[in-house]
């Protein structure tokens, strides 16, 4: 089992490199934001990303509720790089796929920088930070809008930016060392949409 640190608010753990329910399960955690990872060993011969590709990948809502952020992760493995957004109220729908720049912020329409030199966009619906359903609202994510990969030990992923959360659809671009190949998987309990990435 990996260990994770959460920036040093949250421990966390993620599994092997496997899908479904299993591939990031949760440890003893405490209220938290974002994570780093140390690096994972996988069994020699085998391709982690084996059915990893570089066409969008899209999925239907696990239910009606809005989908509410709660935290990011991201750190590198042996092979990958891997990122997980964790919701709670279900898995929301989503769209991830390589787009081309330049790249806008929702609803503003203001341009937004991402490190590296190919961007990879993962758009959930119906999904927020904020939890309207409070009066005045909550905000759920209180983890930063951009954050530098690097520091996590990722090679392949360079930054991760928010570039919307408007209207119950939430886009993080994700800012790539190269165009590589990408799995998508997700978990529950809690919810989690998981994207990793081939790194060298």
């Amino acid at each position: 089992m990996r260990r994770i640190a959460w920036l040093g608010l949250v421990l966390f753990a993620f599994s092997g490199c496997g899908s479904g329910d299993n591939a990031a399960a949760p440890g003893e955690s405490t209220a938290g934001t974002t994570t780093a990872t140390t690096s994972g060993t996988t069994t020699e011969g085998i391709d982690p990303l084996a059915d990893a590709g570089t066409d969008p990948v899209e999925g239907a809502a696990g239910g009606g509720e809005t989908a509410l952020l709660e935290r990011i992760a991201v750190g590198r493995h042996e092979g990958y790089d891997r990122v997980v957004f964790q919701f709670k109220n279900g898995l929301p729908g989503y769209r991830v796929e390589y787009v081309e720049p330049p790249l806008t912020e929702d609803g503003s329409g203001d341009p937004v920088t991402v490190k590296g030199n190919a961007v990879v966009v993962a758009r959930m619906e119906p999904a927020s930070g904020f939890d309207l359903n409070t009066g005045e609202g909550v905000m759920v994510y209180k983890g930063p809008k951009r954050i530098d990969a690097t520091s996590a030990g990722a090679s392949a992923i360079q930054e991760l930016v928010r570039t919307g959360d408007f209207e119950a659809v939430l886009s993080w671009a994700i800012g790539l060392s190269d165009k590589v190949d990408f799995r998508v998987t997700t978990a529950t309990s809690p919810a989690r949409l998981i994207v990793d990435f081939r790194n060298h």
